[in-house]
């Protein structure tokens, strides 16, 4: 028997299963890889400290949706309604001071893709900011991303609003431009060999 794939919105009920299904899926993704390179402790504890603390922030403060098959969660992704530059002044602010705490390398590359990623957000407003989305490995190839795009995409077109993006890699960026994003502006490389972001808009 074949179970529909659902697109709903989290909430704290999900806390626990969301951050453990987003620990798992981002543990590959291309900036986060860059980011804990060489330092497996530091991304044991950013899976442990860090990713527990941005799920309760985007479930309070912004929107966590997922895409699942009954109770499997199978992809998660974070959006945010971005009206004015503070939230990012915000977390450039977060990450330099986490690395003045911490002063190792990969918490000096979080604030470097930080700031670049801040310093290249369009001033454009009200928009919608797709943060993140991730997909567990098992089930990758299997629609759970896409779904969640057609989802909101559709829901943002809905009501008028564009939403924006950094892409991190070619395969993804050619997943967005087949849910109609486009590449927009420079491309932002990332130093220290790290991967270069491609900037993407959604305007329906």
């Amino acid at each position: 028997m074949n179970i529909e794939m659902t697109v709903r919105r989290a909430d704290a009920a999900d806390a626990s299963r969301v951050t453990e299904v987003f620990a798992e899926a981002t543990a590959d993704e291309a900036v986060l890889t860059w980011v804990m390179k060489d330092h497996p402790e530091i991304a044991q504890r950013w899976r442990t400290e860090h990713v527990p603390e941005l799920i309760r922030h985007a479930l309070h403060e912004d929107e966590v949706w997922v895409a699942a098959v009954g109770d499997d969660i199978r992809a998660v992704s974070l959006w945010r309604t971005v009206t004015d530059s503070e939230q990012g002044e915000q977390e450039v602010s977060w990450a330099r001071k986490l690395f003045e705490h911490t002063p190792v390398p990969p918490f000096r590359r979080l604030a470097t893709v930080t700031g670049a990623l801040a310093a290249r957000h369009p001033e454009e407003f009200p928009h919608r900011y797709l943060q993140s989305i991730a997909t567990v490995p098992r089930h990758r190839g299997s629609g759970a991303g896409g779904a969640i795009l057609i989802h909101r995409l559709a829901a943002a077109e809905r009501a008028g609003v564009p939403v924006y993006l950094e892409a991190s890699t070619e395969r993804s960026a050619a997943l967005y431009e087949r849910c109609g994003f486009i590449r927009v502006g420079e491309p932002i490389p990332l130093p220290e060999d790290g991967p270069t972001m491609l900037p993407m808009w959604f305007r329906g």
